[in-house]
């Protein structure tokens, strides 16, 4: 567990000042998704089964071209452009995202080599957590003198860890969670402020449960072959997971800040699919009006969830709003992260 109390420093707090996010022009629908499903396997599945057990009708899939690094790099320079910045005005480039391009180097040279900026890049990784693991570290370091300015992205291409033929109804339910899932990219720009910025952070681990779910592929275990290559998990494993524990972050917060669900404008929360959302907001209070609902129509997006809710809604923010990030990543990690706008 780490509690980390960011409400309580003095002086300049470290603030976001630009947002973007990246969506592939591909749509794919959950009937469409099926369709492949069963052609491909031959199993019969019910009428619009996918879409039914998840509440995804739609979700957006990378070009054969695009990776993860090329939603992040379209990102990166849509949040730079909006802060009138250059790519060499960043000091700071941390690639934050469950995906990445290769195992090595790490994928934010991808995106610097991109960009054109000479920033100290890095990679930070913690499944569907990375992005705002990546908002905290750059914040520590801008608050330690170590950065003057930061560049936080992620990209994320989880359909391609989806098993498209099952061999039977055990390999369909054991990759079940990965037909929730979309690709996107995002990015922010972080800087010291006078007033507001991201005023406290909070996060719960319980590692006990990192197998209930995950891509095996690509380390010292397996580091070769195709099976180990897609999504498997336990989907009600992790969700008990996270009901466990969700409800203890959040109370956490809410005393030690003094604020209710009311004083955020926006509450934004990692979406899997529509009943796991549901439960979140039957469990927590979470008044529903505050929600950015985005997993309909774009489904799991892994780490480039919030960043997606926030760019829809920052242009509509005003000075002194706060926001509220909930973050949910199997391991299995759950963080709180708020936000006022400068």
């Amino acid at each position: 567990m780490r509690i980390d109390q960011a409400a309580h420093r003095h002086g300049p707090a470290a603030g976001i000042t630009a947002v973007a996010s990246c969506l592939p022009d591909t749509a794919v629908s959950s009937g469409q998704l099926q369709d492949r499903i069963s052609g491909a396997s031959g199993l019969r599945l019910p009428p619009r089964m996918l879409e039914r057990a998840t509440g995804i009708a739609s979700r957006r899939v990378a070009a054969e071209d695009e990776y993860a690094s090329t939603l992040a790099l379209r990102a990166a320079r849509t949040a730079l452009g909006r802060a009138g910045l250059d790519a060499r005005d960043v000091d700071l480039l941390v690639f934050a995202s469950a995906t990445r391009d290769v195992a090595e180097p790490a994928t934010a040279h991808i995106v610097q080599d991109g960009l054109g900026s000479r920033a100290h890049a890095l990679d930070v990784t913690n499944a569907c957590n990375s992005f705002v693991n990546g908002i905290d570290t750059a914040r520590a370091m801008i608050l330690a003198g170590r950065s003057r300015r930061a560049l936080v992205v992620t990209g994320e291409t989880p359909s391609r860890a989806v098993r498209h033929a099952p061999a039977g109804p055990e390999q369909l339910r054991d990759g079940f969670a990965g037909y929730t899932f979309g690709d996107a990219g995002a990015a922010v720009v972080l800087e010291a402020v006078e007033r507001g910025g991201i005023t406290d952070v909070d996060g719960e681990t319980r590692s006990e449960h990192w197998p209930a779910g995950g891509i095996a592929g690509g380390g010292s275990r397996h580091p070769r072959g195709d099976e180990h290559t897609y999504f498997t998990g336990d989907g009600s494993r992790l969700r008990e997971a996270f009901e466990k524990v969700g409800t203890a972050v959040l109370d956490r917060m809410r005393r030690r800040t003094g604020l209710e669900w009311g004083d955020f404008r926006h509450i934004l929360v990692h979406q899997v699919t529509l009943p796991y959302l549901e439960r979140f907001v039957e469990l927590t209070g979470v008044p529903e009006d505050r929600l950015v609902v985005t997993v309909p129509e774009l489904g799991n997006m892994a780490s480039a969830t919030l960043g997606v809710q926030l760019d829809l809604v920052h242009g509509r923010l005003e000075p002194g709003d706060r926001v509220l990030m909930v973050g949910l990543g199997g391991g299995v990690s759950i963080m709180t992260m708020v936000w006022e706008k400068s």
